[in-house]
């Protein structure tokens, strides 16, 4: 029986593209694969069918030879013909394999050689002072450091790891599953490509051991929470000679009793007395510089904000500094002796006379009349 052109079988004309002959067999292998099509002899011929074909047209020396000659050109290249097993799955579903075997397919070797090491986090806990100011600190990170009794290597001083026998140095083995070949890590190195006969006493063969570093972090003036601070080469230490990783310094504001921060502005609330506020006055409000005065006016209200320029943070990234904003608060008085309430009983009748004295509230009442009496 005579076989069918290669073109023919694939559904494409000669002359097509390497990237649109590849589509085309992924389209045919993916449609009549037997697993799809389990104890149907008609689609497993097709699909041996189509890899053969996709053996000969992806070589680009068959391809000239099969152009040239059509079949008898390739039958020798072939090695008489083998339908079940030639083109590489591997690299025909790599994208699709390389999600599941960490990128492997294809033939690209394995992890084995130095590797960088790990990043490393530490949250620093700061004062809203020292996080305005700027400081330096001192921290103590556990982190993996280099053995240094074997400088790093795992094994025994005088001795070196050895080739893996059973990768040959790659770190990844090629494992066959039905029609597909795949790559895995190495059992036998775990992907390192390295073995180790004879380990180091004092790391068993890692290369590192564990060991707290204490470092000196300077804090520029201005971070706020969530500000990291970048320290190259202080994070793990690499494997088999790999470069360090880097500590990232993570920075945590702590709450204020007095101040809560916004951005490059500081917000505090002020207590007032009813007294001031409705005869106005001075008083002495904090600042991280100090203490300032501030004039409150007669018939201030609670909520009213008095603004301090300048009195905020000055931001880490550069710029002017922030504002201090004063909330003010009008504190009722409580626990009033008999004379005092006497005081306050005259104070109320004078302003019942008056209305003038509390315009929000006749605006409030007049609101409220208008209300029910719409309904």
């Amino acid at each position: 029986m005579s076989k069918r052109d290669y073109y023919e079988v694939l559904g494409v004309e000669r002359g097509v593209s390497e990237a649109e002959l590849k589509k085309a067999y992924r389209r045919l292998a993916m449609k009549h694969h037997p697993d799809r099509n389990p104890d149907d002899k008609a689609s497993e011929d097709k699909f041996k069918e189509a890899n053969e074909a996709y053996e000969v047209l992806s070589d680009a020396g068959k391809r000239a030879a099969y152009d040239q000659y059509g079949h008898a050109g390739v039958d020798q290249s072939m090695g008489g013909g083998h339908p079940g097993g030639g083109a590489n799955f591997s690299d025909i579903f790599g994208d699709v394999f390389s999600d599941f075997f960490g990128g492997a397919a294809g033939g690209r070797g394995g992890r084995g050689g130095a590797q960088r090491g790990s990043d490393l986090r530490y949250t620093l806990e700061l004062d809203l002072e020292e996080a305005v100011r700027g400081t330096t600190v001192t921290i103590r990170v556990p982190t993996l450091v280099n053995c240094k009794t074997c400088e790093g290597s795992g094994a025994k001083k005088g001795t070196s790891p050895v080739t893996c026998t059973t990768c040959g140095g790659i770190g990844q083995v090629r494992m066959q599953q039905g029609f597909f070949s795949v790559q895995q890590t190495c059992p036998r190195c775990h992907g390192n490509g390295k073995m180790i006969t004879e380990p180091c006493g004092s790391c068993h063969g890692h290369g590192r051991v564990e060991e707290h570093k204490t470092l000196s972090v300077k804090v520029p003036a201005g971070v706020d929470t969530g500000d990291r601070i970048r320290l190259s080469g202080e994070g793990e230490a690499g494997a088999m000679g790999g470069p360090a990783g880097d500590l990232y310094v993570v920075v945590s504001v702590r709450e204020h009793a007095i101040f809560q921060r916004d951005g490059k502005h500081l917000y505090c609330e002020v207590p007032i007395s009813f007294a001031d506020a409705a005869l106005g006055g001075e008083l002495e409000v904090p600042t991280l510089d100090g203490r300032v005065k501030l004039k409150i006016p007669e018939g201030t209200q609670t909520g009213k904000l008095f603004r301090l320029r300048g009195k905020g943070v000055a931001p880490v990234r550069g710029g002017g500094a922030g504002d201090l904003m004063c909330r003010v608060a009008v504190e009722t008085p409580v626990h009033l002796d008999r004379r005092q309430r006497e005081l306050l009983e005259e104070f109320r009748h004078s302003l019942a006379v008056d209305s003038s004295h509390s315009p929000k509230a006749n605006g409030w009442f007049e609101g409220v009349k208008r209300f029910f009496g719409d309904l």
